[in-house]
């Protein structure tokens, strides 16, 4: 395959993965799936915690589609999507754990308007501790806050995490 056809490939797999993210994480990880990733929604105590091998079971076909493009020889397509389901984990890595959640230290303020929307919108998502309830399940896509904040108020704020307790002195 030319490489024209191949990163378009690649770059319509990222946008697909978008769709997928959305689906699994509002209709599994917030469904059945909620076993491991209510973990999630709890302040975490170390450095992992029981979500984290979604990031395991999604990079399976990645890498069964390199293996097969590259080694076994499935066809360039092959090779073009996993690389595309990979460069989506890394889009992820690098929103969610590093820039919204700080599993890894650093100084990052979002700036642009894009990056403060997708930031608080996850964060409305993390107000919620319940599986339902809640509000924004994609990473690189969300509805403007003040839309995510009147969906809570119309649910009641149902499942929202009680406010932090406050100093007795204050």
């Amino acid at each position: 395959m030319h490489w024209a056809p191949g990163i378009v490939t690649f770059l319509v797999t990222i946008a697909a993965m978008e769709v997928f993210a959305y689906a699994a994480h509002r209709w599994i990880m917030h469904g059945p799936g909620w076993f491991l990733h209510k973990s999630h929604h709890r302040p975490r105590t170390g450095n992992w915690e029981l979500n984290d091998l979604y990031a395991v079971i999604f990079a399976i076909p990645s890498i069964v589609l390199l293996l097969g493009g590259v080694q076994l020889g499935w066809g360039d397509w092959a090779t073009w999507v996993g690389a595309g389901i990979a460069g989506y984990g890394a889009i992820y890595f690098g929103f969610h754990d590093v820039i919204v959640h700080k599993r890894l230290n650093h100084r990052y303020l979002p700036k642009s308007d894009y990056m403060k929307r997708i930031v608080q919108a996850h964060r409305l998502h993390h107000v919620v501790e319940t599986r339902e309830g809640t509000v924004s399940f994609g990473f690189l896509w969300a509805p403007r806050p003040e839309v995510l904040k009147a969906m809570l108020r119309a649910r009641g704020h149902a499942g929202i995490r009680a406010p932090a307790a406050q100093d007795s002195l204050g």
